[in-house]
């Protein structure tokens, strides 16, 4: 019953993620271009990628698809849990941190253009590991 309850909420809050990227990429490609901050737009999507995380490493710990043994790597659906969405995940949840982090302690248009690569980057590796409806063999819904 937990699981279930953690998995939708982990799956709804995919388009929160994906809605605040998309918001904090925009909003970082107009500051940067007219040379002025992003505002507090890129915090809200960092946060919202944390929250998710969080949630994803709680899944991940009491998830029946996540399997610590031989053949793991064999089975699509096991490898994929196990370890290309996790691994996928973590390294876009660090791009977006170190993004943000990093153009905290640049020049409002510099930080700007930094907020909008790093999360361009984040969000590409985030699209790539959700796992869709339409991949085959991933048990992946909509919500």
């Amino acid at each position: 019953m937990f699981y279930h309850i953690l998995d939708r909420a982990h799956s709804g809050l995919r388009w929160v993620v994906l809605a605040l990227l998309l918001w904090a990429i925009g909003a970082a490609f107009q500051a940067w271009q007219s040379k002025r901050s992003a505002g507090k737009v890129p915090l809200y999507a960092m946060s919202a990628v944390h929250l998710q995380l969080l949630l994803g490493l709680i899944l991940y710990f009491i998830s029946p698809y996540v399997r610590f043994e031989s053949g793991v790597m064999k089975d699509t659906l096991l490898r994929f849990y196990t370890v290309e969405h996790i691994s996928m995940m973590l390294l876009a949840v660090v791009l977006v941190t170190v993004g943000y982090v990093r153009a905290k302690r640049q020049a409002e248009a510099a930080g700007s253009q930094r907020i909008f690569w790093f999360y361009l980057a984040g969000l590409l590796l985030i699209l790539v590991a959700i796992p869709w409806p339409f991949r085959a063999g991933l048990n992946g819904n909509w919500f």
